[in-house]
């Protein structure tokens, strides 16, 4: 028998319990009831929140859940897995130390990792972004290229350099993250990096840094001489 929210006494409901107790007083179930808002015919608000938490196994996990895991979910539709998603989103962004790299000047590597360990450190899948950098190194654009499986991204130079003319960049820096945890390149990672230093040199528009990202730490061809 399902429990619709209408039917727990009026202090017991979450959004009751969050006004009169502080939000900390909510067990997970609680905030995720909030976030669903309504039920369906067959499954009260509770019920999805409790599925979806059952699916995942962990609440840490929860940060890695996507829009198909969660429209998976009977009773679960796009517009409800947006509500979830936009506060994750919404959660991560408040966390990071670095909100956009936008106009800032890459100094370090540091900084590009600061921004994208958050972003891309604990995807299953390798992300492969570009930053696109002005003649004083400032950030004009960073942009999603390609997003592969869980051990390799298919990267077209062309797209990459493609980008760079649109936006009169001078300089690129790559990055993409490790799924499996290793910050060290693959044959394929530095294959990649010297074809695309090779071309960048010919068209005038360098390859400045490739930086593979893990959870919690880096690696940086330029940093460890691998670019020049």
């Amino acid at each position: 028998m399902t429990i619709l929210i209408k039917d727990i006494p009026k202090n017991d409901r979450p959004i009751e319990r969050l006004i009169n107790n502080g939000v900390e007083s909510l067990s997970n179930v609680e905030l995720l009831t909030i976030l669903i808002k309504s039920g369906t015919k067959e499954k009260s608000a509770k019920t999805l929140a409790e599925e979806i938490l059952k699916n995942i196994g962990n609440i840490q996990e929860l940060k890695k859940i996507n829009l198909e895991q969660l429209s998976k979910i009977k009773g679960i539709g796009h517009k409800k897995a947006a509500s979830i998603l936009a506060a994750l989103e919404l959660a991560k962004r408040i966390n990071s130390n670095c909100e956009t790299l936008n106009n800032q000047k890459i100094t370090d590597s540091s900084l590009v990792f600061e921004y994208y360990k958050d972003k891309i450190g604990d995807k299953l899948q390798e992300h492969f972004y570009c930053l696109y950098l002005n003649t004083a190194k400032k950030v004009i654009k960073d942009k999603l290229l390609f997003i592969g499986t869980i051990n390799q991204s298919i990267v077209h130079p062309r797209e990459i350099f493609k980008e760079a003319y649109l936006l009169s960049a001078s300089s690129i820096i790559c990055v993409h993250n490790h799924p499996a945890g290793s910050i060290f390149p693959s044959k394929e990672d530095i294959n990649l990096t010297n074809k695309l230093v090779e071309i960048g040199n010919l068209l005038g528009i360098k390859i400045i840094d490739h930086v593979i990202i893990t959870k919690d730490n880096y690696y940086s061809f330029f940093e460890n001489n691998d670019i020049r």
